[in-house]
């Protein structure tokens, strides 16, 4: 019983996330390790609750949670109006549940969610009749949770939102002419969005555009955060000796910026080697989309790449100045037990799509 349930489970997929998720928790444990707190402990039990995720995903199969995607997208965003109405505040956002000792972000979750809703509702429907009002109502389903989160709030984990949609529909068949209108339509709301976001996170946007402007106040993050990448030189300071990050330099340094813990202590062929594992794990992603004949499985798929490429190019990119900081975590790596698990369950989702065998 045991030899076959693991018999075609993608393997080098479960390595790769295997190798990310560990790495993850011995830089938690050097970033934190001298404030003697506990971290990089309950990182390892999210860790363990991730891999259980994992393989019951893998065990119910995605067709499953295909079938319960409406009711799991309905309950997804039933508890991002609990935290934001119900929940108390935490570093000034409404983002957390608890529950008992533990305490869990629906927002993470609620990204599979309408990823599988959106797999489910797109794949029923044919892109070449009603595509407009096919469109507009996956733009209402996508965009209720997305401002949920929003108004956490929650910058990073809305946008994840914008390229999963894209991704899900231009797989699906979307018109050019219409993406053209959507792409015109941010353009020009752009002034609009601007006053909907709040002060600082404004002021993100403008450090990101000129870091000079508030060298200790709102550029600070941004700007030790550059140091610490550089400072790691070729090969790095060494495990535990990362001294810009050891010392308290950069901020949220096991959490938004453990990029920067990283490339400091293991330099830039370190990273190299990260961006490598990024970027492997990603391919076996896209082959498993290229060779299922399910266009349900396809869409979850295109819609899990996207979200996942757009999170650890965006994390990675705010360490290193090329995107503005907006609070996205890095998969698998960045220390939180609702962005791990969550992750988890993504590619379990992914790997159960490879096991069903309607692909190769």
């Amino acid at each position: 019983m045991v030899p076959r349930f693991f018999k075609g489970i993608h393997w080098p997929i479960v390595f790769l996330m295997l190798a990310l998720a560990a790495l993850g928790i011995i830089e938690i444990y050097s970033a934190t390790f001298q404030d003697g707190s506990s971290f990089a402990s309950k990182q390892f039990f999210w860790f363990l609750a991730g891999l259980v995720i994992f393989f019951l995903t893998i065990g119910i199969g995605y067709r499953t949670f295909l079938n319960f995607s409406y009711l799991i997208y309905g309950f997804t965003v039933i508890l991002l109006f609990w935290v934001l109405f119900f929940a108390k505040a935490r570093s000034g956002a409404h983002s957390w549940l608890a529950l008992g000792p533990f305490q869990i972000q629906p927002s993470e979750f609620s990204k599979i969610a309408t990823t599988l809703m959106l797999a489910h509702f797109l794949a029923d429907r044919s892109a070449f009749f009603a595509q407009k009002r096919t469109l507009m109502t996956v733009m209402f389903l996508m965009a209720f949770p997305c401002l949920l989160v929003l108004k956490q709030p929650d910058l990073g984990t809305a946008l994840v939102f914008i390229p999963m949609f894209l991704g899900m529909i231009f797989l699906w068949g979307v018109r050019f002419r219409y993406l053209f209108v959507l792409f015109s339509l941010a353009l020009a709301s752009a002034p609009f969005l601007w006053h909907v976001l709040k002060p600082y996170q404004q002021k993100r946007i403008l450090v990101f555009m000129n870091p000079s402007i508030d060298p200790i106040g709102a550029s600070y993050t941004a700007i030790q955060s550059k140091i610490a990448v550089g400072s790691g030189g070729l090969f790095g300071k060494g495990w535990l000796h990362g001294t810009q990050t050891q010392l308290d330099f950069v901020p949220e340094h096991h959490t938004d910026f453990i990029f920067s813990v990283f490339a400091e202590e293991f330099g830039f062929l370190g990273t190299l080697l990260l961006l490598l594992l990024f970027s492997v794990l990603i391919g076996y992603a896209f082959q498993i989309m290229k060779h299922t004949t399910d266009l349900k499985a396809r869409l979850l798929v295109a819609g899990v790449i996207a979200a996942f490429a757009f999170q650890a190019f965006v994390n990675i990119g705010m360490t290193i100045g090329i995107a503005p900081i907006t609070g996205v975590t890095l998969p698998f790596m960045s220390y939180g037990g609702s962005s791990l698990v969550a992750s988890f369950f993504a590619f379990g989702l992914l790997v159960s799509i490879y096991k069903e065998r309607s692909i190769f």
